[in-house]
């Protein structure tokens, strides 16, 4: 089963809603911000989706969330987990997204919460914790052994405003764990932790590999690890290529979609910048 099976979508401004109410000329709201997208994933695979910023990278990922949706002018075929249509409540039960909006979003209004009760949250999708909201004894069991897996049960009773960054995208993920997802998807993981947080924080996305697939939006090499078997290159709008790692990230390939001259070496299974030529 594809976890994404897209096939020639094209999105514009005249297709996202922000855009919908705005006084902005015609020909500007016919502009394509992603055009001709091809993209298959399928489930147990594991894929970063690399490109420089402004390439579309988070236009791409709302179109995965459903936030935005396709332009209708021409046909095309939008599938997640082999489902046309689906509820986006539906849709976080089959994929854990980690973004950096619901990170701040927690931050900002949840930072009374605890960690036991950021990860209880994730069965709602609510931010916060009600007294509508009825759980079982299994759920509670269900959240300790989240935790336990993701070894943060030390974070269960620390409030999310004393939670360094890494701490509280640690929960985050743990939340979404909640429902056994079919794949993580995570847009920029690691930015704003210091380098140990990095290197634990990608240690634990190599744990989650193991059981789930991972799906790193990111234009950061050093991001991507040992696991992550294929990447998709986005530039200038669209799915520039995408295959397997190894045909993939080549010093060409890179040095067009970064529109810089670079040179990339592999060292440990993990690629890295040798030098901006």
């Amino acid at each position: 089963m594809y976890i994404i099976d897209f096939e020639n979508i094209d999105v514009a401004y005249d297709n996202i809603d922000s855009y919908k109410d705005r006084d902005i000329d015609s020909n500007y709201k016919e502009n394509i911000v992603l055009k001709d997208i091809n993209l298959k994933i399928e489930e147990g695979s594991h894929w970063a989706i690399l490109g420089a910023n402004g390439s579309g990278k988070s236009t791409l990922l709302k179109l995965i969330l459903s936030e935005i949706h396709p332009r209708a002018t021409k046909e095309f075929k939008k599938e997640i987990m082999g489902l046309k249509r689906y509820s986006i409540f539906e849709l976080k039960k089959y994929l854990g997204v980690i973004t950096n909006d619901l990170h701040n979003y927690f931050l900002q209004n949840a930072s009374y919460m605890s960690g036991f009760e950021v990860v209880l949250s994730g069965y709602y999708s609510s931010i916060g914790i009600f007294t509508h909201q009825d759980f079982t004894s299994s759920q509670i069991s269900k959240v300790f052994e989240v935790m336990n897996f993701l070894d943060i049960i030390n974070l269960k009773d620390k409030k999310v405003s004393a939670m360094s960054t890494g701490e509280l995208r640690k929960c985050l993920i743990a939340r979404a764990l909640i429902h056994t997802p079919k794949a993580f998807i995570l847009d920029e993981p690691t930015v704003g932790l210091d380098i140990k947080s990095q290197i634990n924080f990608i240690k634990m996305l190599k744990k989650l590999s193991k059981t789930t697939s991972i799906i790193l939006v990111t234009h950061h090499l050093e991001e991507i690890f040992e696991e992550i078997d294929n990447v998709a290159l986005i530039y200038n709008k669209t799915i520039y290529k995408s295959g397997k790692k190894d045909e993939i990230l080549t010093s060409e390939n890179l040095s067009e979609i970064f529109d810089t001259k670079i040179s990339i070496k592999k060292k440990n299974e993990r690629y890295f910048i040798e030098e901006i030529l």
